[in-house]
């Protein structure tokens, strides 16, 4: 066994959950920062909706402008606990799991949005390319996923 590896799962080659490893914290890492950063620009544009003069591309009001900044908060959380989960991968399989569902649960609202066609005015085709990148990143959480540490392999390290 090569040291610093975890030990290999059931069916899996030490080089491939290595391999798997670094590329589940990468995933986590970078979809975590670009959740901080979504957050926090959707934080900006409440307050930029009100701040004097101010022009805004979607006209959703002052109720829907609340209702994105909280969004926003709930976006810099999730992205924490990813790039928490990046940090520690097999303590943190459980943020990558639920980040599938979610992701998955986003292209379904996507496609019934695309299929009732009310939507395609202002998101034009970008739907069926969204619930696709979607559906693509929560077969990644899946599929990269770590195994879980045990106590026998916590004994181990």
């Amino acid at each position: 066994m090569l040291q610093g590896l975890p030990e290999p799962s059931a069916g899996r080659s030490a080089t491939s959950t290595w391999v798997g490893r670094r590329v589940y914290r990468f995933l986590c890492g970078l979809l975590g920062a670009a959740f901080v950063l979504v957050g926090a620009s959707s934080i900006l544009g409440f307050f930029a909706y009100h701040s004097p003069g101010s022009d805004v591309m979607v006209p959703t009001g002052p109720i829907g402008f609340y209702f994105v900044a909280f969004a926003g908060f709930a976006m810099i959380g999730w992205g924490g606990c990813l790039i928490g989960a990046a940090r520690h991968p097999e303590i943190g399989r459980s943020v990558g799991t639920a980040t599938a569902a979610a992701l998955v649960l986003g292209a379904v609202i996507r496609m019934m949005a695309w299929l009732v066609g009310d939507y395609y005015v202002f998101p034009g085709g970008a739907l069926r390319a969204e619930a696709t990148a979607f559906l693509i990143l929560a077969l990644a959480f899946l599929w990269l996923r770590p195994p879980a540490r045990t106590a026998v392999s916590e004994a181990r390290s």
